[in-house]
């Protein structure tokens, strides 16, 4: 298959249908992703799988897992997608209609080393795209993708002998096995489960229920890929709306909600009040701390600062390291140095063994947050929230700066703050203790606030969150009297999303 894929195809064409169509802007940081149609066609697909078998034989690898999600187009880009797999060698073993972490689960089960996972995740219909990884429980960071993205864009593609595919059924069955085996709950629990119509429906009840849930309230569980209601993102508001509605109607202890490829869970309370991960991932840091003495959490940048100064935390020799926002680093990072657990503020919560097998997976995850619940039978999970040490976080703002220009301005902020620290300067009377550039900069203060400055990894602009352990008028005066100012000075810096 010697072609050469493009990016200036148009649909309905001759040349669109015997030719492959591959944008360059949908290899992303840590996964791929297209709008199926305008951006990347079925032979652009093919070409991706070709690139993708190529990349891993340079990795010394041929056996690689794929899974589908529940959209009208999947499962064709899956099969174009396994075509360039076979075409480049490899044995691909087809696990049918999966999660992103049951197709995780299956490089285990079935000792294959890579995964492809076909999934648009909790995008809007039209998209589609591959979660990869070729080092379980791994899945490809920058350096990987920036070659998988040479290899396919420049046709450095080598065809091999020998490729096949392979049916493999059960896999799925053994995966909520697998996670369900993760809690056994002797509390009688009434659990809201909600899928947003997305893949999970079609595996989150029977797991919880599996894990010992009393009452499962299967809320959009029906699988159905026009997402009738909204999509299934447990960050969004319609989400959590609808959430904190069926927990109020049916009395439930809490709600926990799945997104499109299950990798993510989201947490209402037994009030209706949505925990933001970061606060879900401190409740499950403090409940598994006395059990795990010495233990290490990594978490993001963006996460709340109470980690480091946690009593319960500090009380059991805990520590915790903030490393990079985005999924595949977090991951990488608590594999990298044998963590506990790691918690990325968008959902993402990485267990590693006897808790899990460090691969993101929503319902592992909610093994852990149902386990802690049986450990607390006399507290709702409302009042192990309101036992957090308060902390004032800001919603992420997100001022416009150009890809070109962004990563610039990020490198000039980063070293006013490292100039401002190394002259003992303060910020609003504050102390400055601790200044973190492993993405961006994060500037900690005395007493326990900080500040946040990084650039998006995928759209044009910066991110900006602050949080204030003093009040709500404080966060506000951090962002207003500090960062804005600061970044103003900045002609290429421009509106923001949001403000607080």
């Amino acid at each position: 298959m010697p072609f050469l894929p493009r990016a200036d195809l148009v649909p309905n064409t001759v040349a669109y249908e015997n030719e492959p169509l591959v944008k360059a802007t949908g290899f992303r940081e840590y996964d791929a992703r297209w709008l199926f149609g305008p951006e990347i066609n079925l032979l652009g697909v093919q070409a991706l799988g070709l690139g993708l078998g190529t990349y891993i034989h340079e990795l010394g690898q041929s056996k690689i897992v794929v899974g589908h999600d529940f959209r009208s187009y999947s499962q064709s880009i899956k099969q174009a997608l396994t075509l360039g797999l076979v075409a480049a060698g490899c044995e691909v073993l087809d696990i049918g209609l999966a999660l992103s972490p049951t197709a995780y689960y299956a490089q285990f089960d079935l000792d294959a080393p890579c995964v492809a996972m076909v999934t648009a995740s909790h995008n809007e219909n039209g998209w589609t795209g591959v979660k990869m990884g070729a080092n379980r429980p791994l899945t490809f960071g920058p350096d990987e993708m920036t070659r998988l993205k040479d290899i396919v864009l420049n046709g450095q593609f080598v065809e091999r002998e020998g490729g096949r595919i392979v049916r493999v059924d059960g896999v799925a069955e053994r995966y909520v096995d697998d996670v369900a085996r993760r809690a056994d709950i002797k509390r009688p629990l009434k659990v809201v489960a909600a899928c947003g119509n997305g893949t999970a429906g079609a595996f989150v009840p029977e797991a919880l229920r599996k894990m010992g849930v009393a009452v499962v309230i299967e809320m959009d569980c029906d699988l159905d890929w026009t997402f009738p209601k909204y999509n299934p993102n447990p960050e969004d508001h319609e989400m959590l709306q609808a959430m904190a509605k069926a927990v109020k109607e049916h009395g439930a202890d809490l709600a926990l909600g799945f997104d499109g490829d299950g990798d993510r869970c989201g947490v209402v309370d037994n009030t209706g009040e949505e925990i933001f991960a970061d606060k879900m991932g401190l409740m499950l840091a403090r409940d598994l701390a006395p059990l795990n003495k010495g233990a290490t959490f990594i978490v993001d940048v963006k996460s709340t600062g109470l980690f480091a100064t946690d009593p319960v935390l500090a009380e059991n020799g805990c520590t915790t390291v903030y490393w990079k926002t985005g999924h595949s680093y977090i991951k990488r990072k608590t594999a990298e140095i044998g963590a506990l657990a790691g918690f990325e503020k968008s959902g993402h919560f990485f267990l590693n063994e006897p808790l899990g097998r460090g691969y993101d997976c929503g319902l592992t995850a909610a093994a852990a947050i149902l386990t802690m619940l049986d450990r607390n039978p006399d507290k709702t999970l409302s009042q192990l929230k309101d036992a957090l040490p308060i902390a004032y976080t800001s919603l992420t703002m997100s001022p416009h700066c150009a890809d070109e220009l962004k990563y610039g301005v990020v490198e000039k902020v980063v070293r006013e703050y490292q100039d401002l620290a190394a002259a003992g300067g303060t910020i609003l009377g504050r102390k400055i203790v601790d200044v973190i550039t492993v993405n961006g900069v994060r500037v900690a203060l005395e007493d326990g606030s900080w500040v946040l400055v990084r650039a998006s990894s995928n759209k044009p602009e910066l991110v900006v969150v602050v949080e204030s352990t003093g009040s709500a008028d404080d966060m506000r005066a951090l962002f207003r009297e500090e960062v804005k100012p600061r970044l103003a000075k900045y002609a290429e810096v421009g509106a923001y999303n949001q403000e607080v």
